[in-house]
């Protein structure tokens, strides 16, 4: 019974594929789709960490405008993963050709999903833990410099989102 459902589903997707050819749905808008998803994922992640860290920010320099040096690496920490977005959106598009089939397509849209998902999550988080690093600093300022390796680990995740997608996207 197993196989046949298996045999059924393949013989599906095969005719969904066809059809989907016949209509123009190709590889290459596949592809752009994955492109276009992986940066815009990233760069709202991005944009949601940058909100919280700036919001966070206004407030202790609002009292204590002397820590905008300190203050000023904890806001931007989570702009990288829109620069990271960019950057594989650049690599992707660059092997992105009118020519692929649709398989090819699809193969490019998992390749970058890796720095998506991992640039709108850590994005995020480290827009979190970089607030909380913000207020300490407005409250000791001798914190600063230490506080950086908190919101910096959290990096290291959207630093392995960009070398698998950037490892994966050459395969295709």
């Amino acid at each position: 019974m197993f196989y046949s459902l298996l045999a059924e589903g393949e013989q599906i997707f095969q005719e969904v594929g066809q059809k989907a050819e016949q209509i123009g749905y190709t590889g290459f808008a596949v592809a752009m789709i994955g492109v276009a998803i992986c940066v815009l994922l990233c760069g709202i992640g991005s944009a949601i960490g940058l909100f919280k860290t700036g919001t966070a920010a206004a407030g202790v320099l609002g009292e204590a405008p002397d820590k905008f040096g300190k203050v000023l690496v904890l806001v931007l920490l989570p702009a990288t993963q829109g620069i990271y977005g960019f950057i594989i959106g650049i690599i992707a598009s660059g092997s992105v050709s009118s020519a692929m089939t649709l398989s090819q397509g699809w193969a490019m849209l998992g390749a970058v999903m890796p720095m998506a998902v991992s640039g709108l999550i850590t994005g995020i988080f480290q827009g979190k833990s970089a607030v909380n690093c913000i207020y300490a600093v407005g409250k000791q300022d001798s914190l600063g410099g230490k506080l950086i390796i908190y919101p910096a680990m959290i990096e290291f995740y959207a630093i392995l989102g960009l070398i698998i997608s950037i490892m994966l996207i050459p395969l295709i």
